[in-house]
């Protein structure tokens, strides 16, 4: 995720030699420790570290890379709106918001996406351009392909699944609306999917939680709970399916971050987490995001996720 809302000079790739400090912990291992680490965590206070290397960094997000290329095995659907399964499953009856990040259109309306919108504890852009790889593949790119496959996933459960939006619109939406769209949806879970753009050797995923945030539009008390249950659910899920290790620089090794910034988390009156899949400016998590095989355990792994705190 990147705060930048203006597009910076294409950049060229770099080749140098990335000393990693430390090797994936094995994947049901991994599992095992976010379980063990998280389970019977108190809302009112601060998650519990996990035993994995981390590194005290502050997140810094690079502007994005405006590149049209894509990479490998990305297959756009159209419509963002809700389509009933039409099969049983176990997330039948059961109604899910999947919020791609961005939009890739976003870097051609700085003033729309610039303009200020309430987010109950301030005000905000209305949406930003999102972050890139140093090869130019943008964040909004890999949400809406991580989204498509995570869509198909979760209707196979029987869940009805709408978007925010599928790139069918000139930019947006802005934060607000797409806390919105979900609230309207009566979602039974919402996941916003996106990826960070941190520096070099910051590495991993965490789940952004929404903190209590009574201001203004925005009251999140009824909804603290149930996202932080799903975040959990996902956390461990993410790791068994994707065998990407909790972020070293965001959540002290625990994948989870609570934020009261977040227009998306703050306005919404269902359970909604975000997730940042990888860093895009770090050389070894950038080559997995763009890889469509772990594309698709990434999804695999927030369906998971979110079926196992449907209680499907």
């Amino acid at each position: 995720m990147s705060y930048d809302s203006q597009p910076s000079a294409p950049r060229r790739p770099r080749n140098r030699l990335v000393l990693v400090a430390a090797g994936l912990v094995p994947t049901c291992l991994a599992g095992w420790l976010v379980w063990q680490a998280l389970s019977g965590t108190d809302e009112s206070e601060p998650p519990k570290a996990l035993p994995l290397p981390s590194q005290s960094h502050t997140t810094q997000a690079n502007s994005p890379t405006h590149s049209p290329a894509g990479t490998d095995g990305d297959k756009p659907t159209g419509g963002n709106s809700a389509k009933p399964s039409g099969r049983g499953g176990p997330l039948s009856g059961k109604t899910v918001v999947i919020d791609p990040g961005h939009n890739p259109e976003n870097f051609e309306h700085p003033t729309e996406i610039n303009r200020q919108v309430d987010i109950g504890s301030g005000r905000k852009e209305c949406d930003t351009t999102g972050t890139s790889t140093n090869s130019g593949y943008t964040e909004a790119q890999f949400t809406l392909d991580v989204s498509h496959r995570l869509r198909e996933l979760l209707e196979k459960q029987g869940a009805t699944v709408t978007f925010t939006h599928d790139a069918d619109r000139p930019y947006g939406p802005c934060i607000d609306e797409r806390a919105r769209i979900g609230n309207k949806a009566k979602a039974d879970a919402v996941v916003s999917v996106h990826a960070d753009g941190s520096a070099q050797g910051n590495r991993g995923f965490h789940v952004i939680l929404p903190a209590l945030v009574q201001s203004g539009a925005a009251d999140t008390s009824p909804i603290v709970g149930p996202s932080r249950e799903l975040g959990v659910r996902i956390v461990g899920k993410f790791v068994q399916s994707t065998g990407m290790p909790p972020s070293n620089y965001v959540g002290k090794g625990t994948g989870l971050d609570v934020r009261k910034d977040l227009g998306g988390l703050n306005l919404s009156t269902v359970p909604k987490v975000f997730i940042e899949c990888g860093n895009m400016r770090d050389s070894t998590d950038s080559a997995l995001l763009k890889s469509a095989s772990w594309r698709q355990k990434a999804a695999q792994g927030i369906a998971d996720g979110i079926t196992g705190y449907l209680g499907g």
